[in-house]
């Protein structure tokens, strides 16, 4: 690989060390030199230059150099010329390469670098040329540093014309790399005398490689220093216009910190700054108006300001001005020609901003310069809707009185008494029903100002919204305030609502039922869903049906286990029997939730659950397929077909494969003896045989099962059967004798 010269890089000379031998030299072609001057024999090692100063007179190898050193080119003391010489380097090549660049000595300022003379190294013996070449090392970077401080290469100054002297392959027209990044790292102190740079300018900012730091003139501007801000525009103008990380200059540091007289001091200097936008297009006006600095808002409107120029996000001077209320900026604003329709990215105008502040004085001024009462955001929202949005009682009153539309709509269907409604604004509704507001248009949703009351717990508006809204339009909407009561449990409201006489057995509209994967309808399925037992309580005795779901609330409760709650739906007639359409099972659902719980499981069939379809088995005695478990994205599942690919859409599940499920086959010696006493004469299906002749324990059951059975037993079950399952709960109320009673409700303590 060869080594350029360094002179051509622009540092000061110095010298590699190598100390590799046996490697192949390069070539290069000796060039004629007629001058009279000295010439240095050049060596190389791996590409490495070496200079020795002797007399020019012809490219022959210098006599006298150590062995397995090979002389490959003269040298002229103005530059490097290579001639051509392929030599391996043979014997005792351990020795060190230095390679010399062309240099300027101190003391030689007046001689360009093309022009170094080699001749000061003629007197020095090898040892000490190693020596130079170690200091100079040692001594790299510091003096590479300072030459290109200190001194920059003759071809980078200004004027420099090459000529023959000067001109090599190597340095003509050519700027390094290096020397490039070092000349942007290390910049000259000194300004070029003959090019100075161009005096910055909002016209002309500064380059980012003369970008000053501008850290010591923020505290100056923030204090109000103005005998050294007056300095800093007379000596160091270019730091006025140097940006921070958001794009300020000067300017915005002294709107933003309201120092009115340090902007008449940069004004003065440079006028042109006065509209200078920042990173995101924030002018020293808009900072001056979105913090209130009244002088500083006025001091750049005199002097030109341009009110309408926004920021990336459409908000002008005007537009903060009534989002932070100013009633004296808005006044200078507008005395300047500020648009008061000019909005945002948004659609905001001022008027929205104004009136969502419940500013009257600058909605006047507003009105007053030809704001339009009605412009719609882009969501469809106009100012009074805003105000109401936001509980401006003040300016909805002045807004109705300027003849404002209260039942405007927004994109959504909402209107202004949805929007307070939804909010909490007390004061607003209560003005808005007062000034005869509709309160029986529907969102685009179909919800009313009452339903979002109800949803969100405000009782006081839903009191007052109560007489407002029409219980046509509530059944009309598909869901009732009911259903929202019961879903966010407030049970405070649910009260009421059954007390105005709200249907509690009215049914979700199938659209809003669908959203649940459940299938929900009645408000009683939110309230046992929510575990809430005293609002389940209220709907029950307020005549709420316990089986109008698809999938029955008792269900609910026996899967989770809670017996006050099976207990409150069983003694208003929950249906027992139920079956579940997307999960279809050949006996009760309630036993196939309940195998867990065996008191709820004993408590069900003491009330009537039909224990003896858990017998009925399509194989009987006969061998049962063996059972494939699959596991499922919510966990472990059971498939009770052969084939999965040919398994038939919703499989009557039986008794004995159900209770087949490792979770449940532990207890099933348990639950089929206890489901025995609630049947009269039945076979045991070979499979429920299976589990009962797995457990030593258990086979007592099995002869349970046998006939014959009990006279008292039978006798109970036609009497159970003869009673009927709706009055089974009452059998308490008959008369007869205590002992009796215990007895039908198979009380075996007694």
């Amino acid at each position: 690989m060869q080594r350029q010269p360094l002179a051509s890089f622009g540092y000061p000379p110095y010298f590699h060390l190598q100390d590799r031998p046996g490697t192949l030299l390069p070539q290069w072609q000796p060039q004629p030199c007629n001058r009279s001057h000295t010439k240095a024999s050049v060596y190389t090692q791996n590409g490495a230059l070496a200079a020795t100063p002797v007399p020019c007179s012809s490219s022959t190898p210098l006599s006298g150099t150590s062995s397995g050193w090979t002389e490959l080119c003269q040298l002229c003391s103005h530059s490097f010329r290579p001639s051509p010489c392929i030599q391996r380097l043979e014997g005792d090549a351990t020795r060190s390469t230095m390679a010399v660049a062309s240099m300027s000595m101190p003391g030689r300022m007046g001689t360009p670098r093309g022009f170094d003379d080699y001749s000061l190294y003629s007197a020095l013996s090898d040892e000490e040329l190693m020596q130079l070449t170690i200091e100079r090392s040692l001594t790299e970077d510091h003096n590479s540093i300072n030459d290109i401080q200190s001194s920059p290469p003759v071809y980078w100054q200004p004027n420099y014309q090459p000529n023959q002297f000067t001109t090599n392959q190597f340095t003509t027209g050519v700027r390094h790399p290096s020397a490039t990044r070092h000349l942007y790292d290390f910049p000259r102190t000194n300004p070029n005398p003959v090019n100075p740079p161009p005096n910055p300018s909002p016209a002309n900012p500064p380059l980012a490689d003369q970008v000053i730091d501008m850290r010591p003139l923020v505290p100056v501007i923030e204090n109000g220093d103005l005998k050294a801000l007056t300095e800093i525009v007379k000596c160091n103008p270019e730091s006025l216009f140097v940006p921070n990380e958001d794009g300020w200059i000067s300017l915005h540091e002294a709107a933003y910190y309201g120092q009115e007289e340090c902007l008449k001091i940069l004004l003065r200097a440079h006028p042109g700054m006065v509209n200078t936008c920042g990173t995101h297009n924030q002018t020293p006006l808009l900072l001056a108006a979105i913090f209130h600095h009244v002088n500083c808002v006025e001091c750049l409107l005199d002097r030109g300001a341009n009110p309408e120029i926004a920021n990336k996000d459409g908000e002008t001077p005007l537009f903060k001005a009534c989002g932070k209320p100013n009633a004296e900026i808005v006044d200078h604003l507008l005395k300047y020609g500020a648009s008061v329709h000019k909005a945002c990215v948004r659609g905001v105008t001022p008027l929205h901003e104004a009136a969502g502040h419940d500013n009257v004085e600058i909605c006047q001024m507003l009105l007053d310069a030809g704001a339009k009462m009605n412009a719609a955001n882009i969501y469809g929202i106009d100012p009074f809707f805003t105000a109401a949005q936001n509980g401006g009682v003040k300016v909805l009153s002045f807004l109705i009185s300027k003849g404002a539309d209260m039942n405007c709509q927004a994109c959504d269907g909402a209107t202004p008494l949805y929007e307070a409604s939804k909010n909490g604004h007390k004061e607003v509704v209560e003005l808005l029903l007062s000034q005869k507001a509709d309160a029986n248009r529907t969102t685009k949703s179909g919800l009313l100002p009452l339903h979002v009351a109800v949803r969100k717990g405000h009782f006081d508006i839903m009191s007052m919204l109560i007489p407002a809204t029409s219980k046509a339009k509530v059944q009309c909407s598909g869901i009732s305030p009911l259903h929202l009561a019961a879903e966010h449990n407030r049970d405070w409201i649910l009260e009421v609502l059954i007390k105005r006489g709200y249907d509690v057995n009215l049914q979700l509209a199938e659209d809003r039922s669908k959203m649940y994967e459940d299938r929900r309808s009645t408000a009683l399925y939110f309230a046992v869903a929510n575990n809430n037992l005293e609002a389940t309580e209220m709907l029950l005795e307020a005549g709420a049906n316990p089986n109008l779901d698809m999938f029955n609330p008792l269900l609910i409760a026996v899967r989770r286990g809670c017996m006050e709650m099976i207990t409150v739906l069983v003694e208003h007639g929950a249906n027992m029997n139920a079956s579940i359409l997307t999960h279809p099972c050949s006996f009760p659902a309630v036993v196939m939730l309940g195998m867990k719980y065996l008191p709820i499981l004993k408590y069900l069939m003491d009330n009537g659950c039909d224990a003896l379809s858990c017998f009925d088995c399509t194989y009987g005695s006969n061998p049962h397929p063996p059972l494939k478990t699959s596991s499922s994205g919510r966990g472990r599942g059971r498939d009770f077909s052969e084939d999965e690919d040919e398994a038939p859409i919703n499989t009557c599940v039986q008794f004995c494969e159900a209770i087949s499920d490792p979770t449940i086959s532990l207890w099933a010696g348990p639950i089929i003896d206890m489901l025995l006493d609630y049947v009269g004469h039945v076979k045991l299906c070979s499979r429920l045989i299976e589990h009962l002749d797995s457990y030593h324990d258990w086979a007592g059951i099995k002869v349970k099962a046998m006939p014959p059975h009990s006279l008292m037993q039978l006798c109970r079950l036609k009497i159970h059967q003869q009673v009927g399952i709706p009055r089974l709960r009452h059998i308490n109320t008959l008369p007869l004798p205590p002992i009796l009673i215990k007895f039908l409700n198979y009380n075996k303590g007694d």
